[in-house]
């Protein structure tokens, strides 16, 4: 369904109403048809009530805008939002947004001043902040889409688009022809049934009822469908719960493609009598799926969850997307454009240019790179939403409810002609000579300076991925045990999201000493003792806790970084071991000199060590100074300040304890 903050709708205006004066009986019965979302009614009774309370206000301007009556609904917000009794931040942020959707964002800005005022850690007054000052370049048009009104729209709501093979299924309103002909209360217009088309070229051909198994007698749709379009998953009215308070909460079900028929719809484990479940997306292979929930533990209004099948094809615990996602408003319709790992979404909660917008972010290993408003034309002053994307990246279709369309929520097909903003992705394998992927591979993104960017260990099939700038060169590195050290470069200058940047690692024919065991305990001295060395040859490694640096230097020295190598090959064979290293001077110059000079040299072992090894975490460090001193060249008397310069050589150096193996 277009709007899935149903039951929100009620429980704001009852929480808000606990302390109000006493209603008339023209706007009780006005709010007995605003909980039943007879929207229409309500607003007879609410306007026929000669002194309304500010809930009975409050609950006018919400119904006019569930109408999609803004102009209606700006006169009652403002008679609302100037009252002196019973305002809350809310209804500030309310009525900025109509004031937005009436195309009037400088007036906007000052109720969203006020609202921020209020409520200044809020996700949507934190947004504002940051994004308010853009609102300009988001309102201009620069030719980064150009789109196409789709002639299978109808006076209905006919929105929600979804791949299903080579077809579009879609949610609608329009009539169709049943026993009995069924209106819903909030729009007087059909429940929503799903329907599919074929594509032709940028139109879609004349739609057909979609399942007449699965289009019920409520609402069902919209759909989202695995990639061979054998299983789908779709949001319908819960048919079978009963309730006094005429709450009707929506569900997730799904229906498998079998000898040639949709099996009977199977419900969502996560549906329940209390919140709503719907709008989902599937994998290609079925086993993950984002949706919109309003259940307990969200941020408010409607998040955006994502949930994985395990092994068994069990569901396992929905993940909210977090704060990075999600904020207090309402976030929803979720799609995932999978090849190229990029989300979009639409949020009334984000600032934007009004109404639900466009949103879009590329996914970055568990998390999400920066989130962008796809900005004009894309998005307007209406609701625009429900965003889906081709695998190129090139074009795809969204709904909108903008002037100039068919009357209500219309499906247009549009071409991505721009860069979105949101970065590009450098991917690629760590492969042998032969071609075989490597996995276990450390994988170090540095940009054209040498600094290091970002970190990644391959899995099985030796890929690695990293979210990076566009316009900007790049220099990859790989490490793994019995190779030598591969690279290769890589650049984002082009019109292309992903960057293809491969890698070749040849294997070291003649490696010292290829694996190492941990001889000492927990909170001693590492001591790596050589398991085999090089064929043919005995090379003794009692030690490699010490790595030795020049007087007043704090720089790697060759014959460091051997005895650094030897602690990545073992932390990356024990990808649980955890290491703490301390880096001393020698007892020459200052206390103070000393011990910045021993933070130097700690940090530059703990950066050579997390540059190639896996979970850099694992390595931490700290410099002592001249603080341990490990003979008797303390410069404290003419013993110690005589010393030769290779005892001093003893005390400049940097020791590994072992934290954990």
């Amino acid at each position: 369904m277009k709007r899935l903050q149903l039951v929100l709708i009620v429980l704001i205006g009852v929480g808000l109403s606990a302390f109000a004066p006493e209603k008339s009986r023209k706007e009780l019965r006005g709010d007995k048809y605003y909980t039943i979302y007879a929207f229409d009614k309500a607003i007879d009774f609410y306007s026929r009530t000669k002194d309304l309370t500010t809930d009975g206000l409050r609950k006018l301007a919400k119904s006019y805008h569930n109408l999609d009556l803004n102009i209606k609904a700006e006169v009652i917000y403002k008679r609302l939002v100037t009252s002196t009794e019973g305002v809350v931040a809310e209804d500030y942020f309310n009525y900025a947004m109509i004031l937005k959707s009436n195309g009037k964002y400088e007036e906007a800005n000052k109720w969203l001043d006020e609202f921020r005022k209020l409520k200044p850690n809020d996700l949507r007054a934190k947004s504002y902040t940051v994004n308010g000052p853009g609102l300009s370049t988001l309102i201009a048009d620069n030719g980064k889409y150009s789109m196409i009104h789709l002639d299978v729209n109808t006076d209905a709501e006919d929105f929600a688009p979804s791949y299903y093979k080579d077809k579009i299924v879609f949610a609608s309103t329009r009539e169709r022809p049943k026993f009995i002909s069924r209106k819903y209360n909030w729009n007087r217009k059909p429940f929503l049934d799903m329907y599919v088309s074929d594509i032709d070229k940028d139109q879609l051909k004349k739609p057909e009822n979609f399942s007449n198994k699965l289009n019920g007698i409520k609402h069902d749709g919209p759909a989202a469908f695995n990639s061979d379009g054998t299983m789908m998953a779709f949001t319908r009215n819960d048919y079978e719960t009963k309730r006094k308070d005429k709450i009707v909460q929506l569900q997730i079900c799904f229906s498998s493609f079998k000898d040639g028929k949709w099996s009977d719809a199977q419900p969502f484990i996560l549906n329940s009598k209390d919140y709503s479940v719907g709008q989902p997306w599937l994998s290609a292979n079925g086993n993950t799926m984002y949706f919109t929930s309003d259940m307990p533990g969200g941020y408010g209004g409607t998040d955006l969850y994502r949930i994985v099948k395990d092994d068994k094809g069990t569901w396992g615990k929905a993940e909210n997307l977090g704060d990075k996602i999600n904020t207090e408003g309402d976030e929803m319709y979720p799609f995932v454009q999978e090849t190229n790992g990029v989300l979009f979404f639409s949020s009334n909660g984000r600032f934007g240019l009004g109404g639900q917008d466009i949103f879009v972010t590329a996914l970055n290993g568990s998390g999400f790179g920066p989130v962008i408003n796809a900005g004009a034309p894309l998005n307007t002053s209406a609701d625009d939403f429900a965003a889906i994307v081709n695998s190129p990246m090139k074009s795809g279709y969204f709904t909108s409810n903008r002037q100039g369309g068919s009357g209500d929520d219309d499906i247009y097909s549009f071409e991505i002609l721009k860069d979105l903003g949101i970065g590009k992705r450098i991917t690629g394998i760590a492969k042998d000579k032969n071609g075989t992927p490597l996995p276990h591979t450390f994988i170090t993104l540095l940009d054209n300076n040498g600094k290091m960017m970002d970190t990644v260990t391959t899995k099985e099939a030796g890929a690695f991925s990293f979210l990076v700038e566009t316009d900007k060169s790049f220099k990859l590195t790989g490490t793994k045990d019995k190779y030598l050290e591969g690279d290769t470069l890589a650049n984002t200058n082009g019109k292309e999201f992903i960057v293809k940047a491969n890698m070749t690692l040849l294997q070291n024919e003649n490696p010292i000493a290829e694996k190492y065991k941990v001889g000492d305990d927990l909170g001693k001295t590492l001591e790596l003792k050589p398991i085999f060395t090089e064929p043919g040859k005995t090379k003794a490694i009692p030690k490699a806790e010490t790595v030795y640096f020049d007087l007043d230097k704090y720089n790697i020295r060759p014959d460091a970084a051997v005895e650094l190598d030897k602690i990545v090959a073992v932390m990356n064979e024990n990808p649980d071991m955890v290491i703490e290293l301390g880096s001393h001077t020698d007892c020459r110059a200052s206390v103070e000199y000393n011990q910045k000079l021993s933070d130097k040299r700690a940090k530059a072992s703990v950066d050579y060590l997390r540059k190639r090894i896996s979970k850099p975490e694992r390595i931490t460090g700290k410099g002592f100074g001249k603080t341990k001193l490990i003979n008797h060249c303390s410069c404290d008397d003419d013993l110690g300040r005589n010393c030769s310069e290779a005892d001093h050589q003893k005390n400049r150096r940097t020791e590994f304890i072992l934290v954990k193996k």
